[in-house]
């Protein structure tokens, strides 16, 4: 049967037999476009995935589904417990949400076990930028590496936060932490015991830490553990996307502190 015939029977032009889809070479150059970014920054999801790439994002879930392709690095959600607090300092931030930088910075530690010990990292971070202001590595979790990070902290922003956040543990709440704060007029802020999702900023950024960073195992000596983390963190503030800022945490900044210089609204608003 020839062409024209077939196309007869069928009841299409003959021309749609010949017809090839476009779709799916698209898909495929996605595809690959999708894995190379995904060597770049192995945890992005299909959100970042889409910011990355200048993308509608349900087109990158559904060829990411297409090809069953997934993040090289998951996360796990946490189990936590419920406690009563203990703490004689407020939760100062609840239910303000800062609108500009440099009004409330959030402290914590975590812990990378390397060479048969805990090495400790302590960080602050500005929860309306997310940016990293200031970050420190010591072998014991001390009130003296909590001074010390907000103290780099106020080196590099040139500027104190009107309140800085933390959990209540035994640095945060130490009389040498507490003075540092109250003499450079900063109002100190614990989420009650047990409830970390109260300093959900830290929570989530060291989360997505140690997924992203690996293990510590593999830096031959502490000196190169430490530059690692330097340069990890480094790529967070200034290359790796924030899926809540559609940027990196610098950029915004940069850009957010000009705006509030400008316009010289209200540091925060209640929700």
């Amino acid at each position: 049967m020839s062409k024209s015939a077939l196309a007869r029977s069928l009841g299409v032009s003959r021309s749609t037999l010949y017809y090839v889809p476009k779709q799916p070479k698209k898909d495929e150059l996605l595809k690959e476009h999708i894995i190379h970014a995904l060597e770049e920054h192995p945890a992005y999801g299909h959100r970042r995935l889409a910011l990355h790439l200048k993308t509608n994002k349900k087109r990158i879930l559904r060829v990411m589904h297409k090809y069953g392709i997934e993040p090289r690095i998951r996360r796990r959600r946490p189990k936590y417990g419920r406690k009563t607090s203990q703490s004689g300092i407020p939760n100062r931030i609840r239910g303000i949400c800062p609108i500009a930088p440099n009004v409330i910075w959030a402290g914590d530690f975590t812990y990378l076990w390397y060479a048969g010990r805990n090495i400790y990292l302590a960080t602050a971070i500005d929860l309306f930028t997310r940016e990293v202001v200031g970050w420190q590595i010591g072998v014991h979790h001390t009130s003296q590496l909590v001074i010390d990070v907000l103290q780099e902290s106020l080196r590099k922003r040139l500027q104190t936060p009107m309140i800085f956040h933390s959990d209540q543990g035994s640095e945060y709440a130490s009389h040498a932490c507490i003075l540092w704060l109250v003499s450079h007029r900063i109002k100190p802020s614990h989420s009650p015991k047990g409830k970390p999702w109260h300093n959900g900023g830290q929570e989530s950024f060291y989360s997505s830490f140690k997924l992203e960073f690996g293990k510590a195992s593999r830096f031959a000596t502490l000196e190169s553990l430490i530059e690692g983390i330097g340069r990890h963190i480094h790529y967070y503030n200034t290359e790796r996307i924030h899926s809540a800022l559609k940027m990196p945490p610098r950029e915004f900044f940069e850009r957010e502190n000009a705006k509030n210089q400008s316009l010289k609204r209200p540091p925060f608003s209640t929700s």
